[in-house]
């Protein structure tokens, strides 16, 4: 296995991780974590830091500065690297949910 294959690998395992992590960063409105609500729009692991890009449910969102803390700090302690977050500009829809997961919050089938 070449190095770049080897890197490629050992990210895409560490970014399951991450996400697994993530799972306990729950919206506080909604009860529902960034993941299965589909917050999480783009992960990025290097050897010296994270990035995050994120999008929320609603743009005026009054968790927002405290739910993205929240995922920084998470990120930031599963890789034990420094971690930056950045909103996304994309407008979330609940297509953008994980399967499964709008029948819990019961308003889609």
């Amino acid at each position: 296995m070449s190095d770049q294959t080897s890197n490629e690998v050992q990210y895409a395992s560490k970014e399951d991780h991450v996400r697994e992590a993530l799972r306990q960063v729950v919206d506080p409105e909604i009860g529902m974590s960034v993941i299965e609500l589909g917050l999480i729009r783009e992960i990025e692991l290097t050897d010296d830091h994270s990035h995050v890009t994120m999008i929320l449910t609603t743009p005026f969102c009054p968790y927002a500065p405290q739910l993205m803390e929240q995922v920084r700090r998470t990120v930031q302690e599963t890789t034990n690297l420094p971690t930056t977050i950045e909103m996304g500009m994309e407008m979330w829809d609940q297509s953008m949910m994980e399967e499964g997961s709008g029948q819990d919050w019961g308003l889609f089938y």
